[in-house]
């Protein structure tokens, strides 16, 4: 209760935010030529692609792995291995033509029946990729040239373009020890890993999208500690803070040589709940734990208000999200959820175990405003921070009562309900099932005209709001800190760093 009163005095401007001695802040660093030093606050579980759930992973695999196409900051798709493709008048039929110039790091040309044996190992189910929901439609690959790929889907796909966008190529021959010794195609190759330390990467020579990238290389250095990646910005140690929490923004505002990037994030703060453990397969329970959250005041309390209560998906999909206020159980109602929980049949206070993924201050912030409001609302709730492996482990194996993270949003609805709430989706580790909602994912991907599918997608999010498996919170300002000197990087709502190719330092 302490640390909740803490969070909310902080965010009123009541308590200080931290601040730097001088001595840290004129910390220095050797000048490295050309490379992008950067701090990031975990390391990365692994560096496969095809199996990577952390954030911590996806900042370092984005700048070494490219798929089909990609996706831009203004969430567009573009070409990237793939230069063309036709889709035929019936959308089942896709035809890529794979770049010339587009080779491993390894120097070896990029084929099509490489891309056929990096989605083959996605869709094996011993592979456990939480991708794998992403290339389902997926019926039957050709290489019909050593340059040209046919795929064929069982389905229209709607999303299916943008889901490329999403699957690193892997060179197949390096899979043995791809979570170490990684091998893509992008404009930055692996060069050392020391654990908990940092990971290097050298500039691509041979990169097919001439003369990117501009920069020697990076270096993403392992720096858990918020105070000292602020200390090391300011003082120059680091260039770069890819994403910074909304205490870290508000420490770095206006201080001499840092500039501050933003972007509406496609990633939410999150509460999950394991449907097959009672009481929590009871959707009036789910309702609930809803009712019971005031997500203005978690905006407040750990955004420092530079963020909005959350609904099913990002306000940065204005094409799809619907406004929280078509969300009746959003309204806190801390007497309604107590009356909710008994009309379910449930002794209060109902005990709850969340796990808390520690590596993320956002998360573990959220989980003390999050216990302390649902303790007034009949529930009694225990807190377990997690290291991050930990977690990540307990979340894969559906381990967990609730938890409290952050997840990352896709821009295409489909990306994120199809494989997070479909019956045996490749993420619905909440092994939440409803035949309604499973109608209307299969009705919103193959139907190909997107003013047909909002409807659907409308339906889909009034069911998930109050009932799934999922209690969104909030979407913050995604912030990125940087020194003066570096130009070309801009933060993306999906968090990938694919921006870093287009980086320079200097004036």
């Amino acid at each position: 209760m302490a640390r909740y009163t803490t969070l909310l005095a902080r965010a009123a401007g009541i308590a200080a935010i931290a601040t730097l001695t001088p001595l840290a802040a004129q910390v220095t660093a050797p000048a490295r030529a050309q490379v992008l030093d950067i701090a990031t606050d975990a390391s990365p579980v692994g560096l496969d692609p095809h199996v990577a759930t952390s954030f911590a992973t996806f900042v370092v695999v984005s700048n070494i792995y490219e798929g089909l196409t990609a996706i831009e900051k203004d969430l567009r798709i573009v070409p990237a291995l793939a230069d063309k493709w036709t889709i035929s008048a019936d959308s089942l039929t896709y035809d890529f033509h794979i770049r010339a110039g587009a080779t491993f790091h390894n120097g070896r040309a990029v084929t099509a029946q490489d891309i056929i044996a990096n989605i083959e190992r996605i869709k094996d189910a011993k592979t456990a990729s939480p991708l794998a929901s992403r290339v389902a439609s997926v019926k039957t690959m050709e290489a019909t040239a050593p340059d040209t790929l046919r795929i064929t889907l069982a389905a229209p796909s709607a999303p299916f373009l943008s889901q490329l966008g999403t699957i690193g190529i892997v060179a197949p021959e390096a899979i043995a020890e791809l979570g170490r010794k990684p091998v893509g195609t992008g404009p930055y190759m692996f060069k050392e890993w020391v654990p908990d330390t940092y990971i290097a990467l050298d500039r691509n020579p041979n990169y097919w999208d001439k003369p990117l990238p501009a920069l020697a290389g990076l270096k993403f250095h392992i720096v858990p500690d918020a105070a000292t990646r602020q200390a090391g910005i300011m003082g120059g140690t680091y260039k770069l803070i890819p994403v910074a929490d909304a205490a870290t923004a508000a420490a770095l505002k206006d201080k001499p040589g840092v500039k501050l990037l933003e972007t509406q994030d496609l990633a939410y703060s999150l509460i999950g709940v394991n449907t097959t453990r009672a009481p929590f397969d009871k959707p009036e329970v789910r309702e609930a734990i809803n009712m019971a959250l005031d997500r203005a005041q978690i905006v407040q309390a750990v955004y420092f208000g530079r963020g909005v209560p959350g609904g099913p998906l990002s306000p940065a999909l204005a094409q799809w999200a619907l406004p929280v206020s078509d969300f009746p159980c959003y309204k806190p109602d801390a007497a309604g959820a107590k009356k909710k929980l008994a009309d379910a049949g449930v002794t209060l206070p109902l005990k709850i175990t969340l796990k808390v993924i520690g590596s993320l201050p956002q998360a573990v912030d959220a989980s003390q405003v999050i216990q302390a409001q649902l303790n007034k609302a009949g529930f009694e709730v225990t807190l377990n921070v997690q290291e991050q492996g930990k977690f990540i482990a307990d979340w894969r194996a559906s381990d967990f009562d609730g938890f409290v993270s952050l997840n990352g949003g896709n821009p295409d609805p489909d990306d994120y309900f199809g494989r997070t709430f479909q019956t045996g989706g490749a993420t619905n580790v909440f092994k939440y099932s409803n035949p309604a909602l499973d109608k209307l994912l299969i009705d919103g991907r193959t139907e190909t005209d997107a003013s047909k599918r909002k409807p659907i997608y409308d339906a889909a999010q009034k069911i998930l709001a109050c009932q799934g498996p999922i209690m969104h919170i909030a979407y913050g300002t995604l912030f990125a800190a940087a020194r003066d000197d570096v130009q070309g990087f801009a933060p993306m709502p999906t968090r990938s760093l694919r921006t870093l190719r287009d980086a320079k330092l200097g004036k």
